[in-house]
């Protein structure tokens, strides 16, 4: 409620992303995700007051690639929608293991569907569908590229933690420092992060990436984040950085080709570490021994929040696309 009622309503950004692809961080602009964690917000608030405004319409949840949360907060907030579901959740069983396109995929999905999700194994797969659909697609995660939607969930759970942050000025005293455990070159929640978080530098004092490697960023990465603002340092040792850090932000999962590997043992967060006091964990799960259970009874524990708000984000990013972004805002009047 206190975004809610930080964040004044402004329906023209949201406009701008009706029947719009989504499928990189890049598309979005402050204004934009400012109003989206708002209507997010009165989602997760006052449920009892939406009229689910996808009735009739139907959802292609295509996961090429395994996933839990993802493909389950989707369809989760499609079915609060209104709107019905149909799921691929193998490609084995699809055109696709007897050498059909994605292009060709792409032209029958606009025949059964008013919106595709995809999650692929694939960093190309969802350009290759673009030129064939007429009906907006979702990048749920493609390959090390990108997982824009997540980045959004996580972004939602800061600016629910500190409202403030949104604000066009942030005083010295009150921006914060992040620190990201993890590798931006080969973690696509953290790529997608990072993006989001370059269009609130006057938040953030510094941006710590704490990884095992002096070179955690693709080409031009690096760079591209500094030009829009923010402030980076990379750091290894993770004692050292916690007791400065408002929040942080793990993932131990780093993508190598077709399989991954998990971050060194070292970087992991136990109820031991030395957390500042108020600050935030966050973690796009699943999670392994890197971020331990003793946490979970902790006011440091913001990953589930996360987890729960992933889905009003996503109502609000469906919501906006298929166009039904005034039947939520005259309820909020």
């Amino acid at each position: 409620m206190a975004l809610v009622d930080h964040v004044e309503e402004d329906p023209e950004p949201l406009v701008e992303l009706a029947n719009r692809h989504v499928v990189s961080a890049r598309q979005f602009d402050r204004r934009t995700v400012a109003q989206l964690c708002r209507m997010a917000a009165m989602y997760e608030t006052t449920p009892h007051l939406m009229q689910p405004p996808l009735a009739g319409k139907i959802l292609i949840s295509a996961f090429y690639e395994p996933s839990t949360r993802t493909r389950l907060s989707f369809e989760s907030a499609w079915h609060r929608l209104g709107g019905d579901i149909m799921s691929i959740t193998d490609p084995a069983s699809t055109g696709i293991a007897k050498g059909e396109s994605l292009a060709d995929v792409a032209e029958m999905f606009n025949n059964y569907g008013d919106l595709v999700v995809l999650r692929d194994s694939s960093d190309t797969a969802v350009y290759e569908m673009l030129e064939s659909l007429r009906i907006p697609i979702i990048n749920a995660g493609n390959g090390i590229d990108e997982h824009p939607t997540q980045a959004l969930a996580d972004v939602y759970a800061i600016f629910k933690w500190r409202p403030a942050l949104l604000d066009a000025q942030v005083s010295d005293a009150d921006r914060i420092r992040i620190g990201i455990i993890g590798v931006p070159g080969r973690m696509r929640t953290v790529r997608s992060l990072l993006l989001f978080l370059s269009l609130f530098p006057q938040a953030i004092s510094e941006v710590v990436i704490i990884c095992d490697t002096d070179d955690p960023f693709d080409d031009g990465q690096k760079a591209e984040l500094e030009q829009a603002g923010l402030k980076l340092r990379v750091a290894r040792r993770l004692n050292n950085e916690l007791p400065e850090l408002d929040v942080v932000y793990i993932n131990s999962i780093a993508w190598v080709g077709d399989t991954f590997e998990r971050l060194g043992e070292e970087l992991a967060l136990t109820a031991r570490s030395p957390l500042k006091p108020g600050s935030i964990i966050l973690h796009p799960l699943a999670r392994g021994e890197e971020l331990s259970t003793d946490l979970d009874a902790t006011p440091h524990n913001w990953y589930f929040a996360q987890a729960r708000g992933a889905v009003y984000i996503r109502m609000a990013l469906l919501t906006t696309i298929t166009q039904r972004i005034y039947q939520v805002m005259d309820l909020s009047t």
